[in-house]
């Protein structure tokens, strides 16, 4: 059955989302039927109202990934399946970090293809028996959506291989893109057959399901969802070369709480918001967030952990002593050096071969005593770079036994198969020394399992009391890297340099080898699964405890979908409601931003059009009221531009210059004002200036602005604070104020700001006896928040004098675009505040 939500998937790739339509019918509590349920649509997803209510108000977690945590198999008589949880699975380990009380349903597919006629049964027993959905994808669209697209395209990308030829990596493939968003929809579907929007938490895992969230906010606006990714990501560099990055970038924002291994990852992810969709991120009390549309997106910086439960007990089985015997027999009177890799081209396993043979070169006492076991699990994809690979470890291993071996000696055993965990215990119990040598890798978690095996391995180190030792060789290149500070990191690249570190790392003494071994132990064994998963839940609850008190606005089509959230008394100014208050209103005051308020900020010319200098005149012809331009431009552009507007009241530079009529003197400020700072602080601007590509200087007649719009962006940014700094830091003993705004870094006197001119507007007209019951202040970016709080802050103490109750007087606070804001009120953009300012006039002239 088709979904009338979003119609046809392929339109999704392409970014067309048709308007869906409204079904009558409410959404099932548990959907146990497989496929896709129409009954899930509405036309809601824009509304503030388009979440489902609640039935029921227990608290529940839905963990969507790739796969379920199970294991299945065909029973042996061929009539069904067999279906079992899957013990090594992260989603089965990570409910030991969840409260007791917190329901979990898992979504995602099997790893065996069920018939379709078997689905429908399959998927009732793994809802009941395991609280699985299963989300059933056909054999054509799971090669085009997994072997294809993900591990073509995401996955090479992700680890930083571009397709720089049609030999060297995958072309991007528009049809597979469309296989991945199908599948991704797919999986959507399944989380809204059992979501109940306002109580439930979501969490998704991984690469495969990064346009999943797009789907998921489009339906239900305040969903309390997070997203976890697994794999590394790139630099800006390397993710801008990807066809469909900005559609991947909107999706994942579209959560609450994006998780990433190490801070490079996390940096790169931010680096690529900023560069592509021009957002800057801030650190609050620990905590980095982005500010998207109003909703605060959190970045969890965090590296998994392994499940020590489940080690321990498998350390703990009688059974294993045979295994570990076995082993020390065989490898007696040798040091045993290990590697654990999936057969995959990121791995370095071949590098590590070479790093043993150079060993083997280099120190001649080494040969005959030191064996490299290196595990080979299968390959998790497919395709002719697999089969190279393979081809290319077997011969070089053979090459170095060949070269080295001797009669009773292997300098390079090979094991290529699968290793269970309970039999891999055994290896890492028998090493002295584990080494990944991984190009690129998202965490890997053998350097842990290594550390836990030897601290309980009591066949190697009898549980007398014998300190525990172990020690490890790692690439810097992988996630875990930066937490184990007691591990030889090296350049996988650089043979040599891994050599030498294998053989430090063996000749290294028993006590330091002690001590590294308990500094990685404490750190493995508090920050487990349980600890990973706690975590991440902790902070996705704090980042989400304010959904319930926002409104949420859906805006925009396809993978540009974003929702506002906006203060439940922040609402969109409207025309009828603020003329309806002109009309009756006998006093008026009319505040105004310049740039970005009735001049777009993107016109090449900035002087006002014959159509706004009309409506100021038309408004400032009713001598009820007072209107004002508040820019922070210098007063010469401003007295040029509006030369036409007898009555218009001017401010420039942010209230630091006052006109009250065309043909009166400006005012200043401050006539005391020493201005002796501006020789201190242009010569450091200029220096930052040549250093900056893109950076320009303006300066003002009581101001400072180094912009640098134009510059890199994470460049520009760094130094930005820098000069901050800098200036604060020469600046401490002067009269003045050292602000960063929106690319640009500002130097003005103290008590300067566009606030200041309210309170003289305002206090002007308390003096002549005509307070104003109708105030109106529109502006669009940081500096006319000033003009906000104070209109705020004067309404109640000028009313409170007796003058005019605060009740009686109509005041409008209005920002453009710019939210969440302390305004009241908002307009999209300059020429809707036009529109609102001509229907005025259009009163004015009645």
């Amino acid at each position: 059955m088709t979904s009338r939500s979003y119609t046809n998937l392929l339109d999704l790739a392409t970014g067309n989302f048709p308007a869906p339509t409204r079904s009558g019918k409410r959404l099932p509590r548990v959907m146990t039927v497989p496929g896709v349920i129409s009954e899930l649509d509405d036309d809601n997803a824009n509304s503030v109202s388009s979440d489902v209510p609640s039935s029921v108000s227990q608290e529940r977690i839905i963990i969507v990934a790739n796969q379920l945590p199970l294991r299945a198999r065909r029973r042996p008589d061929n009539r069904g399946w067999i279906f079992s949880w899957d013990d090594d699975s992260l989603l089965l380990q990570l409910k030991d970090g969840l409260p007791d009380e917190l329901d979990v349903i898992y979504i995602g597919s099997l790893k065996v293809e069920v018939d379709l006629n078997e689905q429908e049964e399959v998927a009732q027993i793994l809802l009941e028996k395991f609280k699985c959905v299963p989300a059933f994808l056909s054999p054509e669209l799971l090669i085009k959506f997994y072997h294809g697209f993900c591990k073509q395209h995401l996955w090479p990308l992700f680890h930083y291989m571009l397709p720089l030829s049609p030999h060297h990596g995958n072309r991007f493939d528009r049809s597979l893109w469309q296989a991945y968003v199908s599948a991704n929809k797919i999986f959507a579907d399944k989380v809204m057959e059992v979501l109940n929007p306002e109580d439930d938490f979501v969490w998704v895992h991984d690469y495969h399901l990064m346009v999943l969230p797009n789907f998921l906010r489009r339906r239900f606006n305040r969903l309390k969802m997070g997203f976890f990714l697994h794999s590394p990501f790139p630099s800006s560099e390397i993710y801008r070369t990807l066809p469909v990055r900005d559609e991947i970038l909107r999706s994942l924002l579209n959560t609450d709480l994006i998780g990433f291994h190490t801070f490079d990852y996390a940096r790169h992810f931010l680096s690529c918001c900023s560069r592509m969709l021009g957002l800057e991120y801030q650190s609050k009390r620990g905590y980095i967030g982005l500010d998207y549309y109003g909703r605060t997106v959190g970045i969890k910086i965090l590296p998994l952990g392994i499940h020590m439960g489940q080690l321990q007990s498998l350390l703990n089985l009688a059974d294993k002593e045979w295994r570990v015997n076995e082993l020390l027999e065989q490898f007696k009177g040798k040091t045993v050096v290990l590697g654990v890799d999936d057969l995959d081209i990121f791995k370095g396993i071949n590098l590590k071969l070479l790093a043993m043979e150079q060993l083997l070169v280099q120190h001649a006492s080494r040969r005959g005593k030191v064996v490299l076991v290196q595990i080979m699990n299968p390959a998790r994809g497919i395709g002719r770079d697999v089969e190279d690979l393979q081809a290319e470890i077997i011969a070089t291993s053979d090459r170095i036994n060949e070269a080295f071996g001797s009669p009773g000696y292997e300098p390079v055993v090979l094991i290529d198969r699968a290793v269970p965990l309970n039999e891999r215990i055994a290896y890492y119990t028998v090493a002295e020394c584990v080494a990944v040598t991984a190009v690129r890798d998202g965490l890997n978690l053998t350097p842990y399992e290594y550390i836990v095996c030897r601290q309980g391995g009591n066949f190697v180190n009898p549980s007398d009391g014998t300190p525990k030792k172990s020690m490890l060789v790692v690439s810097e290149f992988i996630g875990c890297s930066p937490s184990l500070s007691g591990a030889i990191r090296v350049n996988p690249w650089n043979v040599d340099a891994v050599a030498e570190a294998i053989n430090v790392a063996l000749a290294t003494s028993e006590a330091e080898k002690q001590l590294r071994h308990e500094k990685h132990y404490r750190y493995v064994s508090t920050h487990d699964v349980a600890y990973w998963a706690r975590s991440f839940m902790q902070d996705m609850e704090r980042i989400c405890k304010d959904h319930s008190r926002r409104r949420y606005w859906g805006i925009g089509f396809g993978f540009g979908f974003k929702v506002v959230a906006l203060d439940p008394y922040f609402r969109k100014l409207s025309i009828e409601h603020i003329v309806s208050a002109y009309k009756r209103t006998k006093s008026r005051a009319i505040l105004l931003d310049y740039d970005g308020t009735v001049m777009p900020r993107t016109s090449i010319s900035k002087a006002p059009s014959a159509e706004v200098i009309s409506i100021l005149n038309t408004l400032c012809g009713d001598p009820k009221n007072v209107v004002f331009i508040v820019s922070g431009r210098g007063r010469d552009p401003l007295s040029s531009w509006f030369a036409p507007c007898e009555k218009l009241g001017l401010s420039a530079e942010h209230g630091y210059f006052l006109r009250w009529k065309r043909d009166e003197q400006w005012e200043t400020f401050d006539h005391t004002l020493d201005l002796a700072w501006m020789r201190i602080a242009e010569p450091v601007m200029k220096l930052y200036t040549e250093t900056t590509d893109g950076s320009s200087i303006e300066t003002k007649e009581s101001a400072l602005v180094w912009h640098h719009q134009d510059a890199d962006p994470d460049f520009g940014s760094c130094q930005a604070k820098e000069l901050l700094d800098h200036l604060e830091s020469v600046l401490a003993n002067e009269p003045v104020a050292v602000k960063s705004g929106h690319h640009i870094v500002e130097v003005k006197p103290q008590g300067v700001s566009k606030g200041i001119v309210v309170e003289k507007l305002l206090s002007a007209m308390a003096e002549k006896g005509s307070m104003p019951d109708f105030v109106l202040c529109i502006g669009d970016d940081r500096s006319d928040e000033d003009m906000f709080e104070a209109i705020r802050g004067n309404g109640a103490s000028l009313g409170s004098s007796g003058n005019l109750s605060p009740l009686n007087r109509e005041v409008f606070a209005c920002t453009v675009g710019q939210k969440p804001s302390k305004a009241r009120y908002y307009l999209d953009d300059p020429q809707e505040v036009i529109t609102m300012l001509q229907s005025l006039a259009d009163v004015t002239m009645d």
